[in-house]
């Protein structure tokens, strides 16, 4: 809780990200807390092998996620409002700068380095999908759903040719209802057996390493 008021804290001093670490910071702040706070009340199933920490990498990984979306998301609306949530080394690297953000045009140069953040935002949501199966019976439908919805933002971003300047990228509400029935099935994978994912967890590096 006192993590996710710091990152309230952390708009009111702060508009400029440097590298990928401080924004991956801000976004453990605002949003990981979440994922982080709402495994105890979501419930780990009790037939799931997966360790404890494995559940909730995967519950910070959705969080960092769905932070990472927003920002991809809103860039024009932060930009007018001086707040760029980009790190400035990699669009120094697609050469590109705040004037670019500011003047709203969508080039190559901005295409390409927005399919590299769309890359790395489904990276979390992948490592996400990894531990809903692992959540009670009862919470795996609403957590699906939300991760869905949320993924489906980058889709609508590249329909929009990656003009998140002037356009809001938007799931419709044909597409959410789509989605619930493909959430519910999913819902009802059970944790498996086996400890596959609790072992794998244990031979990759914690996602809590970088906070």
């Amino acid at each position: 809780f006192k993590d996710m008021i710091e990152g309230m804290r952390m708009d009111l001093r702060k508009s400029i990200y440097q590298n990928f670490d401080e924004l991956y910071l801000y976004c453990y702040y605002v949003a990981g807390t979440v994922g982080l706070m709402s495994v105890p009340v979501m419930g780990i199933s009790p037939e799931s092998q997966a360790t404890t920490e494995s559940v909730y990498n995967a519950a910070l990984a959705l969080g960092i996620a769905n932070q990472l979306t927003n920002i991809l998301r809103d860039v024009g609306e932060d930009a007018r409002r001086g707040r760029i949530y980009l790190p400035q080394d990699e669009l120094a690297q697609a050469g590109l700068s705040d004037s670019d953000i500011y003047a709203g045009k969508v080039t190559d140069k901005w295409r390409s380095f927005m399919k590299n953040q769309i890359k790395r935002a489904r990276m979390f949501f992948d490592e996400a999908e990894k531990g809903v199966t692992e959540l009670s019976e009862a919470s795996r439908w609403p957590v699906w759903a939300s991760l869905l919805l949320y993924r489906q933002i980058l889709d609508e971003i590249e329909a929009n040719d990656y003009n998140n300047f002037t356009r809001r990228a938007y799931v419709s509400k044909a597409k959410k209802l789509l989605a619930l029935p493909i959430a519910y099935t999913k819902s009802l994978i059970r944790p498996s057996r086996t400890s596959s994912y609790s072992t794998r967890a244990q031979k990759t590096d914690s996602l809590t390493s970088k906070v």
